[in-house]
């Protein structure tokens, strides 16, 4: 069924106004190119968004050719404005920007565990309050919240999860009252770090994917043909939750502990390292989690001891080792006569040990009855020799 006239303004409206976020400033010439509509499309178009006040001339393009020069248009920054919300188990984090994503303030406050839910929420909300006020912005669009935890798919707010601070849940509610033209959403953090990495990361070139996450907890998210999957529950990606053997019983509905958590958790590797003698970070980062500054200072350790020479060059071995060496002179050999022992070998490297071997093998084979070499090496007959492990030129491949 064909779009009608007034959808179809609407999606080349919305096409324009993503090709000036991504792109920047464009002539009404580059916009055709762009969008592949028809020159009167876009004169329609570019006159339809600069009433709406989304667009403006910002500029002239063409100063190197003759003729008149071509527009500029833009998106109108301060159209409205935007804020970003991090939301932590010990703080909370702010970002103000324009609809182009120019940062105009931030700023983030620390949240103590020993604080009560009310004024930890309140701190929050006051931060967010003076971080609009110090970016100039007259009203707020939009506030996105990003944190741990489970979301309703049915409400759209954190669900009770234990391990997490009860002001997470109250926040919502608290900035949503104190701002109310704004509007107030909330998304799981590994759900939005997947978004970004697919708008402009790794995964910009992929539909389809899956990125794990690796903090104080872990978790996953998945993008199936482009969307973002949550699932019914919305826990989609919630990989804590999964039962594991090696743990000391069984994740609840609420509580990870028992799961995939207790084993690759920022704790459980905390602890593995403490069991295998390994320090901390020799600079630990702030708000980073413990595991990510261990798996740091494992990296660097055994990075400088690659790089640290050794302290006395390898003794070379010979390709063939005796297991039971001959006796002296006093051996007798098959033929009554007292045998003689082995030539004495260089010792210096395995190319010695070789041409040795070849140099000596046709006078011991007419002189030493009842000796025979092989292999690089002398041996009594029948043989009994072992080999070692080395990669000299001339190994027994088996023949011993």
């Amino acid at each position: 069924m064909p779009a009608s006239p007034s959808t179809a303004r609407a999606i080349n409206d919305r096409l324009a106004l993503r090709l000036l976020q991504d792109e920047g400033p464009l002539t009404a010439g580059r916009l055709k190119q762009l969008t592949g509509l028809s020159r009167p499309t876009v004169a329609d178009l570019v006159e339809r968004l600069t009433a709406a006040g989304l667009i403006e001339v910002v500029g002239e393009a063409g100063e190197q050719r003759r003729g008149p020069n071509a527009r500029l248009y833009g998106i109108v920054t301060g159209r409205a404005h935007l804020a970003a919300l991090d939301v932590r188990t010990e703080g909370v984090a702010v970002l103000v920007s324009d609809l182009v994503g120019r940062v105009l303030a931030e700023a983030s406050v620390p949240i103590g565990g020993d604080i009560g839910t009310g004024p930890a929420v309140e701190q929050a909300v006051t931060l967010v309050e003076r971080a609009l006020k110090e970016s100039g912005a007259g009203r707020l669009h939009t506030l996105g919240i990003g944190a741990p935890g489970l979301i309703d798919p049915a409400t759209g707010e954190l669900r009770d999860s234990s391990g997490l601070p009860a002001w997470h849940r109250r926040l919502v509610a608290a900035l949503q009252e104190r701002l109310p033209e704004a509007r107030v959403t909330v998304e799981n953090e590994t759900n939005l770090a997947a978004l970004a990495e697919q708008r402009e990361g790794a995964a910009v070139d992929r539909d389809t994917f899956v990125l794990l996450w690796l903090g104080h907890g872990t978790g996953a998210a998945v993008v199936l043909d482009g969307a973002l999957r949550r699932g019914a529950s919305g826990g989609t990606g919630e990989i804590g939750f999964l039962p594991v053997p090696g743990t000391t019983g069984l994740p609840s509905a609420t509580d990870c502990e028992g799961g995939f958590h207790s084993l690759a958790g920022s704790a459980a590797v905390a602890a593995l390292a403490r069991e295998h003698g390994l320090g901390p970070a020799r600079e630990p980062v702030p708000g980073e989690p413990a595991a990510a500054g261990l798996v740091r200072a494992a990296v660097a350790r055994a990075t400088d001891a690659r790089a640290t020479p050794p302290t006395a060059p390898p003794t070379a071995l010979p390709a063939v080792a005796w297991t039971t060496p001959p006796a002296a002179s006093s051996t007798p050999s098959p033929t009554g006569s007292p045998s003689a022992s082995p030539p004495s070998w260089p010792s210096s490297t395995p190319d010695a040990w070789s041409s040795a071997g070849r140099s000596a093998r046709p006078a011991a084979r007419r002189s030493r009855p009842g000796w025979r070499t092989g292999c690089g090496g002398w041996r009594r007959s029948p043989p009994r020799c072992a080999r070692v492990s080395w990669a000299a030129p001339r190994s027994c491949a088996g023949r011993c």
